[in-house]
């Protein structure tokens, strides 16, 4: 039996702001990936996310963005590695802090929006976010874009890695996503975003380089936390996968080498 993993970007209401909805959404997932008060949340949330992950069983993980409240986390910054590096590894420290006090871990660190984005091309700056889950542990695993600048980096720096994919977004020919102001960026109907993780998960994510296509195996798979309808979105997608044979659980950890 395959396994696969569905994580959502979580805990990024901030004071008096409410996003997502985490509570419903959690029981449909296996990972977590949790903000960490650059891009969206703040302690209170933090930690009661930690909380809502441990109660349902969901691995815990960081989502370290840039520091950019207004934008979400979404637009892009010039930042040289160093104040990347330092950035990432700030954020996980603080969630391990919150997870430890659960009697938790942290066990992968996936970044956010502009800054996921920008390391899925930019080498220096996949780099800097894998050194930063490095030297916050060797057992963390690192999440990023199937086919990536970031599952590049992270091999190269010792880690384990988890290739993820988008059910509801589309993707162009060179397997990056298609960019959220363009025409058919997201995936709006729940039935076909189910269908189209399913698919996903099945064949992997098509990139197109140099003249030949190559199809790169997934681990794990996003539901967007903040969509409207995203725990029937979640519902339907883990309801596809299991009946068509497939086991939900994080992606375990697996040392370049062994």
């Amino acid at each position: 039996m395959r396994t696969i993993d569905i994580n959502c970007d979580m805990g990024e209401s901030f004071g008096a702001y409410r996003l997502g909805e985490d509570e419903a959404v959690m029981p449909f997932t296996t990972s977590a990936n949790i903000a960490g008060g650059f891009h969206a949340g703040d302690p209170a949330v933090m930690q009661a996310t930690v909380r809502l992950a441990v109660k349902h069983g969901v691995s815990i993980g960081a989502h370290p963005g840039y520091p950019d409240l207004q934008g979400f986390g979404r637009r892009e910054m010039r930042l040289a590695p160093k104040e990347v590096e330092a950035l990432v590894l700030y954020q996980v420290s603080a969630l391990a802090g919150f997870a430890r006090a659960e009697g938790a871990e942290v066990s992968h660190v996936k970044p956010h929006g502009a800054l996921y984005n920008q390391a899925a091309r930019d080498a220096a700056l996949a780099g800097a976010i894998a050194r930063a889950a490095r030297r916050f542990s060797r057992e963390v695993i690192l999440v990023g874009l199937a086919g990536s600048r970031l599952i590049e980096a992270g091999l190269e720096a010792g880690l384990g890695v988890a290739r993820e994919a988008f059910p509801d977004r589309a993707y162009e020919s060179d397997g990056s996503l298609r960019r959220r102001d363009l025409p058919g960026a997201v995936i709006d109907d729940p039935m076909e975003a189910a269908a189209n993780g399913l698919r996903l998960a099945r064949e992997g994510v098509s990139i197109s380089r140099d003249g030949s296509t190559e199809r790169i195996p997934v681990d794990t798979l996003c539901v967007h936390g903040d969509t409207p309808g995203a725990a029937s979105r979640a519902a339907q997608l883990r309801r596809a996968l299991e009946d068509n044979g497939f086991s939900l659980r994080p992606p375990e950890l697996t040392l370049p080498g062994e």
